[in-house]
C-alpha cells in the first residue's frame, strides 16, 4: 500500500511503540498501540487515481457539503483518503497560509479555520482552492509551491485528520454534483465547461 508523502513519522511511532510493548510483555497496551498503527496506515494511504471524463475534478475524497454556482466544499471524515489533488491543469500563482479557528470541519463556520489558500491560473480562468483544517491535529501539508505547474488529478497536498477542501469554479463552468454526494479526489468530475 502506498503511503502519503511525509507520513513515515506518523506510522513509525505507533509501530515502534507496539514492538516495545510486546517486548516488555504489556500485551494489553500493545494491542492499543497496534490499533493506532493500523489506523495511521489506513489514514495515510495514498491510492493511485486515474482522472475520468472531461472537466473539473474533485480535489478531495468525501461528501459534498456545499455546492453552488461559485464554490464546492468537500468534507473529509477520518475514514476518507486525505491526499488532495489538482482539479484542473494550472499554474500555481500563490499560496497563502492563514491562521484561524479550529471548529469541526463539517460546520459552515469552519471556513474561518486555519487554512492554505492556493491560487491557480488555468486555461479557463483563475480559481482558488482552500485546504481547511478541522478540530484535531490541524496540520496542512502542501506539496506544491508558487510557480509550479500542476496537472489535473496530480497530488498537491494533504490535511490531517478531519478537514475540508473548498474550490471555486472558473467562469463558464457548471456543477455536476450536488450537496450530499460522495466524491473521489482526482476521479469524480464535479463541474464541466459550458459549451
Amino acid at each position: 500500500m502506498k503511503l502519503a508523502k511525509g507520513s513515515t513519522p506518523w506510522v513509525s511511532i505507533p509501530m515502534f511503540l507496539t514492538a516495545l510493548l510486546v517486548v516488555a510483555g504489556n500485551y494489553g497496551m500493545s494491542a492499543v498501540a497496534l490499533a493506532g498503527f493500523v489506523f495511521m496506515i489506513f489514514f495515510h494511504r495514498d491510492p493511485d487515481r486515474i482522472p475520468r471524463g472531461e472537466g473539473m475534478l474533485s480535489p478531495a475524497d468525501g461528501k459534498v457539503i456545499e455546492a453552488d454556482a461559485n464554490r464546492i466544499t468537500v468534507f473529509m471524515s477520518p475514514s476518507n483518503v486525505h491526499v488532495n489533488r489538482a482539479p484542473l491543469d494550472g499554474f500555481v500563482r500563490n499560496i497563502e497560509y492563514r491562521k484561524g479557528t479550529h471548529l469541526p470541519a463539517f460546520m459552515n463556520r469552519a471556513c474561518q479555520n486555519q487554512q492554505n489558500r492556493m491560487y491557480l491560473q488555468t486555461d479557463d480562468g483563475d480559481m482558488e482552492l482552500r485546504q481547511i483544517t478541522g478540530t484535531l491535529v490541524r496540520e496542512i501539508v502542501c506539496y506544491v509551491r508558487p510557480g509550479d505547474l500542476v496537472m489535473r488529478g496530480e497530488r498537491i497536498g494533504m490535511i490531517r485528520f478531519g478537514s475540508r477542501v473548498e474550490v471555486s469554479l472558473p467562469t463558464g463552468y457548471s456543477l455536476r454534483v450536488s450537496k450530499g454526494e460522495k466524491v473521489r479526489a482526482g476521479e469524480t468530475v464535479i463541474a464541466v465547461r459550458n459549451l
